[in-house]
């Protein structure tokens, strides 16, 4: 979804703006014809003037004076009453299209590709969501019933001017009309202006919301000037824009009031000389000035009305970019359904590449059986966790095939292959809830019980349980009240209650002490039996136990097999094995003996 600059093509918005206007129309039909009542009450003080100053005031006609203030007083009530009931009407009409056009998008963009969460910020995102819907509620709401009654007045007015001066509103009209044309180009030059403020702002939102979420790392590297300086830049360039907007706006302003003295000219030369020929009475002249007010203020209305529009239009045209987007489910329509799984994963010459150019993974192939564990290794970079998202169906092969019990997986629907999955990643994201709540996001109806089993498994249930509201306790966001490890075991009993019969696991235990990590290998080695578990571990004395190894470097297995197959094998694997022992027997044995040269050669080698 690029947001380079292009030529903006407003037919889809158009077609999106009809089709809330389509969902809202009864409601929009009910303002419509409250508004029309409002209207026409509101011509009744202007067009009370003419007798009031003709018949009560200069031939003295008193008795009218009270027919005329009691027809007063009446349009005011009901102008009162329709507006409350358009205001309650519509707005409530709007606020509903808002909710479902946020609903809409969240499902959409929820629905997405996981290869486009990763060109895109979160904070962008969320502005679509959130931002860019607002502005329909110029649609559905009181914009579009306004315009209608605007130009229902206009006319109005028109047509009484007409009738009392045609020689006058054929002048007033050409000054309207000049004013007309110059809000036409005007909306032509603000259209892209507010096209290009919703980007900035979901630029802004994004880059604020990664700044407050890595605030440990802005404060450790004392970058909060850097941050600062980066925010300014874009509330900055926020700041030009609407000043631009602003200038365009209050350049219309300005000139609507060059347009009123344009008509107050031609009202006191033409009006006056009509008064003085008699061709017109001092009350016809007053109630002509109050209709060339009704004539010009719908005129005026549409500037801001069109603005708002012109708003809602461009939120529209960026909210369509997200809609026109293939999601998964689009991507399943046809596929074939997944009733069971055994869990037999078979790559054939698998080819992948986030950049056509330059393939991650380079022709692997390689079989893991049902219930079978197997471990990849290899140095950082080599297109270990790709595989794992090849496996997940994150991602899918450029050539070659992965078969799914024979299946190949690029012909099942996605969803159902995921629901056999239990997924522990590097980034042990947890949800700013309960504990409960983050273990049982995996399985929502799962039974306590079942989850104080999947908790004890993972070496959890015992620290839950020193918190003082257990496991009601809220984490934060992103789990930051708890510690590292304390994370990672709450993350693999959540994989474990969704009870799957596929396991991923991406470094599950890397943020866990010896100990625990002792622990929760128990727990996993139970938990593996029966199911096709695939490993990323940061210690290779946690994967021995593996059916299979599979050496990664540079996106091809340079080597397979068991623990024992690969250390008699003198290659790769007993490198990496060697190094590590090293590193291991330096820091906990011998400390300081040839320390910072092995270190070096285990960062080089444990980066797997």
């Amino acid at each position: 979804m690029s947001e380079s600059k292009r030529r903006v093509d407003y037919t889809n918005a158009w077609s999106q703006a009809r089709e809330l206007v389509w969902q809202a129309r009864e409601r929009l039909a009910l303002g419509a014809i409250l508004m029309l009542v409002s209207r026409a009450a509101g011509l009744v003080l202007p067009a009370s003037t003419k007798f009031l100053v003709d018949e009560v005031l200069l031939k003295q006609r008193f008795e009218w004076l009270t027919w005329i203030a009691l027809s007063v007083g009446f349009a005011t009530i009901v102008q009162g009453i329709t507006g409350f009931g358009l205001s309650q009407i519509l707005g409530v009409a709007a606020q509903y299209a808002i909710t479902r056009m946020r609903i809409r998008v969240q499902e959409h963009i929820q629905r997405l590709p996981i290869t486009f969460f990763d060109s895109q910020q979160s904070g962008q995102l969320i502005s679509r969501i959130m931002n860019d819907a607002e502005g329909i509620r110029n649609l559905v709401g009181t914009g579009l019933v306004q315009i209608a009654g605007s130009i229902v007045t206009a006319a109005a007015a028109l047509f009484v001017l007409f009738y009392l001066n045609w020689k006058m509103t054929l002048a007033t009209a050409l000054v309207l009309a000049l004013f007309s044309g110059a809000l036409f180009i005007a909306f032509r030059i603000l259209r892209p202006i507010f096209r290009e403020r919703n980007k900035i702002t979901a630029e802004l939102t994004g880059r604020l919301g990664e700044t407050i979420g890595g605030v440990r790392i802005v404060k450790a590297y004392v970058a909060e000037k850097k941050e600062e300086l980066e925010f300014v830049r874009g509330a900055h360039r926020l700041f030009r824009n609407i000043a631009k907007s602003m200038t365009g706006v209050s350049a219309m302003s300005g000139f609507s009031s060059i347009i009123i003295g344009a008509i107050g000219v031609v009202l006191i030369i033409i009006g006056g000389n009509s008064v003085v020929s008699g061709q017109m009475t001092i009350g016809e002249l007053i109630m002509y000035i109050f209709f060339v007010g009704m004539l010009a203020w719908p005129i005026i209305e549409l500037t801001a009305i069109g603005t708002q529009i012109t708003e809602a239009l461009a939120g529209l045209d960026r909210i369509h970019e997200v809609l026109s987007l293939r999601t998964e489910d689009d991507e399943d329509a046809g596929k074939a359904t997944l009733d069971e799984l055994n869990g037999d994963i078979v790559f054939e010459d698998v080819t992948f590449s986030y950049d056509n150019d330059v393939p991650v993974i380079k022709g692997i192939s390689f079989r893991a059986e049902a219930g079978t564990t197997t471990a990849l290794v290899g140095s950082s970079g080599s297109g270990k966790s790709t595989i794992l998202a090849l496996v997940m169906n994150f991602l899918h092969p450029n050539s070659g095939r992965i078969l799914v019990d024979g299946r190949d997986l690029a012909g099942i629907k996605m969803r159902d292959y995921r629901r056999n999955l239990g997924v522990v990643l590097q980034d042990n994201f947890l949800f700013d809830g309960s504990v409960l709540e983050n273990v049982r996001f995996s399985r929502a109806a799962a039974a306590m019980a079942d989850v104080e089993e999947a908790c004890r498994i993972a070496n959890a249930h015992d620290f839950i349980m020193e918190f003082p509201d257990g496991y009601s306790t809220i984490v934060g966001e992103r789990g930051v009240k708890l510690s590292g490890g304390q994370r990672q075991r709450i993350a693999i009993a959540r994989a474990l209650l969704a009870n799957p019969r596929i396991l991923i696991l991406d470094e599950a235990t890397s943020s866990l002490d010896s100990e625990s990590e002792a622990l929760i290998q128990e727990g996993l080695s139970k938990l593996r039996k029966g199911r096709t578990t695939f490993v990323i571990a940061h210690r290779l004395s946690t994967i021995r136990s593996a059916d299979r190894i599979l050496v990664v470097e540079s996106g091809r297995i340079v080597e397979s097999g068991t623990h024992e197959e690969l250390m008699a094998g003198q290659g790769r694997y007993r490198e990496l094995h060697d190094r590590q022992y090293r590193y291991e027997r330096n820091l906990f044995v011998n400390p300081g003996e040839d320390f910072i040269d092995d270190r070096t050669e285990m960062n080089k080698a444990t980066k797997l």
